[in-house]
């Protein structure tokens, strides 16, 4: 007699931690109307009422109004059909539902299009904690599609007790240590701290959590954090070290799982999120059944407009070698605004080529085969490792229904603070690593073109900081682990000696605007289409070898806000005031035709050593990377850096 085997819970349908009324139509969906297809094959469209968070009786339970509907088909509760389809060994799932009161439960299915089918369905009438299952084959799911259900609550409403996703598996369940680096986020640690501590199924499979804390604020002393702590119960380390940067402190929490042992699988997780505590549970699950070592990654909300997607899923463009969402994947979608059921490009599978590092999943043979991050502080670390991944054969899935809320970087442009120098050394690095074309492609020939934007536009400290980035990259990959801990200070340095780098919080900080002759057009005047730009681009280069003003030494010429703040623009002034991204300041960009000169022909020079020198500089690097990201490399950098002193 052959043995049964086990039954897996693949995802558990979870509601909010907290009554956030923002949050809720990523777990449920109030419905105006039926979403079908008809005999045509047509989509016929609903419409969407989202529901009051009253209705969240628990963590795993939902109220339905008498003779009212609500969807589960949500980011959080419907079942992405197609990726378990695609990467793991499941080909067959169960929904299994606890109702109580009266209704029915109807089960949908999507393809890669979008069209919507009804599957099944079934009634139920009084009994309380009345159970009804669902089995569901995966056989049509090639390219994409969801499974979810509706409950329609009766007379008398309806109750979802609970329910769940399933399937037989005998793979055995892995535990996973969870990394978090921090630095000065104290009082976010914490509150992440206690969230991973209220989910008792996470617990389970928890073997610790290793918080890397590379600042001066601490978070053992926020509010909150003693109480997380106790209830990890043994499971919380706290390290102290140098700011060595993301790659610096999560490459410490990676080794620290290596060398402890225990855990199958190590999670990389930003300090500066809110988690579904749910999603690190089917991140684990899915990555115990997938067909190979996979990593998992999961999807990012902003923090702050928390229904807001940032992208399906992440790629790097080859022939420029820059990052983006994947071809035809939905970026910055609203889900309270436009719901899953109802938008068709949610419903196309996304394979990506590296997920960001707000919350990854790798499994420990990986880490073993692979290695660290790559010692580059910050910026590239997570799109270079899943490269690196994917040259071994080993995929990275980006999965629904796994994701964290953070802090967003659209109200800022990290490209022209300090960072600028990781932005570009660190592009750099990793296409010398993985670009697939001779000399890199157009990567040397856009980094040039942008040098010339940032110049044009008076943005000196950016332009430094980028020529900087090409001298230590022509070094070579030794000063990688060299200047980790020191680098840092050195482009605070550099950006001080720089105007338009000073921030000035105060709307009073500078004289008022003057100039000289005011066009009849306006202050600013815009380009008219393509032959227009480049016509105002021409007469910026002439302006930035011309002496300045005598006025506009004195005054700033204009006041130009930060969306508005391009380079053809900013290089028909003198002297101009830039808002800040964020809207905190402003800083007062100043023509210096001398310095225009130097850092140009500065930057002629070493973007065409380095397209010169290409070959043997992509040999360097690939040759050293194994002892780049090794754990001896790395523990020898951990030992001679003094941690940040409290």
């Amino acid at each position: 007699m052959t043995a049964k085997p086990a039954v897996r819970v693949l995802q558990r349908v979870v509601f909010p931690l907290e009554p956030d009324q923002d949050i809720l139509p990523l777990y449920a969906e109030g419905e105006l109307g039926q979403m079908l297809t008809d005999a045509q094959g047509a989509t016929m469209s609903t419409a969407a009422s989202h529901q009051d968070s009253v209705q969240v009786a628990s963590r795993r339970s939902f109220r339905i109004d008498a003779k009212s509907r609500t969807s589960f088909g949500t980011y959080f509760n419907a079942f992405p059909a197609s990726y378990w389809r695609r990467w793991t060994t499941v080909d067959a799932v169960r929904l299994v539902a606890e109702v109580s009161g009266s209704g029915s439960v109807f089960v949908y299915r999507s393809n890669a299009r979008g069209n919507v089918y009804r599957v099944d369905g079934t009634r139920f009438d009084g009994a309380a904690g009345e159970i009804v299952a669902f089995d569901l084959p995966l056989s049509n799911f090639a390219d994409g599609g969801w499974y979810w259900f509706d409950v329609v609550a009766g007379g008398e409403g309806a109750t979802l007790d609970k329910a769940h996703w399933e399937a037989d598996s005998d793979r055995p369940q892995g535990t996973v240590t969870v990394g978090i680096t921090t630095l000065n986020r104290a009082s976010d640690v914490a509150t992440l701290l206690g969230q991973l501590a209220a989910d008792d199924a996470l617990l389970d499979i928890l073997d610790r959590v290793t918080v890397v804390d590379q600042g001066t604020q601490h978070p053992e002393d926020a509010d909150g954090f003693d109480e997380a702590e106790k209830a990890l119960d043994g499971r919380l380390r706290m390290i102290r070290q140098a700011n060595l940067g993301g790659s610096g402190g999560f490459s410490r929490g990676m080794s620290e799982t290596l060398d402890e042992g225990v855990s199958t699988y190590h999670l990389i997780s930003d300090d500066d999120v809110r988690a579904e505590p749910e999603g690190i549970l089917r991140a684990v699950t899915f990555a115990d059944l997938a067909r190979r070592p996979t990593i998992v990654g999961g999807h990012m909300f902003s923090m702050f407009d928390r229904s807001h997607l940032h992208s399906m899923g992440e790629r790097i463009n080859p022939y420029r070698f820059w990052w983006a969402p994947v071809l035809d994947a939905p970026e910055g979608h609203h889900l309270d605004e436009a719901a899953l059921r109802s938008t068709p490009e949610l419903h196309r599978r996304i394979d990506v080529d590296y997920n960001g590092w707000w919350m990854e999943l790798i499994p420990t043979v990986v880490m073993r085969k692979l290695g660290l991050s790559l010692p580059i502080f910050i910026k590239w670390d997570d799109a270079e490792y899943g490269l690196r991944a994917r040259a071994e054969g080993i995929p990275t899935v980006t999965l629904p229904g796994v994701a964290v809320w953070h802090v967003p970087w659209t109200d800022k442009d990290d490209s022209l603070d300090w960072q600028a120098y990781y932005h570009e050394r660190n592009r750099f690095v990793a296409a010398l690593l993985h670009s697939p074309f001779q000399r890199g492609g157009r990567l040397v020939r856009e980094s040039l073109y942008h040098q010339i934007k940032h110049l044009l536009a008076a943005q000196y400290s950016v332009a430094e900081l980028r020529n900087q980035a090409l001298e230590d990259l022509l070094s070579g990959p030794g000063h990688l682990h060299e200047q980790l801990d020191t680098r840092l200070a050195r482009i605070r340095e550099t950006r001080a000696a720089y105007p338009d780098a000073q921030i000035h919080k105060e709307p009073g900080a500078f004289p008022d605007k003057r100039r000289k002759k005011v066009s009849k057009h306006g202050e600013v005047q815009l380009p008219d289409g393509r032959f227009g730009t480049y016509a105002m681009a021409a007469r910026g280069f002439l302006k930035a070898v011309w002496p300045v003003s005598d006025l506009s030494r004195e005054n700033p010429e204009a006041e130009v806000a930060a969306m508005d703040a391009r380079w053809w623009l900013l290089s028909q002034f003198d002297s101009v005031v830039v808002s800040t991204a964020d809207g905190s300041g402003a800083s007062w960009y100043r023509r210096q035709p001398a310095q225009f000169r130097t850092l140009l022909r500065r930057s002629v020079v070493l973007h065409e050593r380095v397209l010169r020198d290409w070959g043997s500089l992509s040999e360097q690097y690939k040759e050293a990377l194994p002892e780049l990201v090794g754990q001896d490399a790395w523990k020898a950098t951990f030992a001679r850096t003094e941690p940040t002193p409290r």
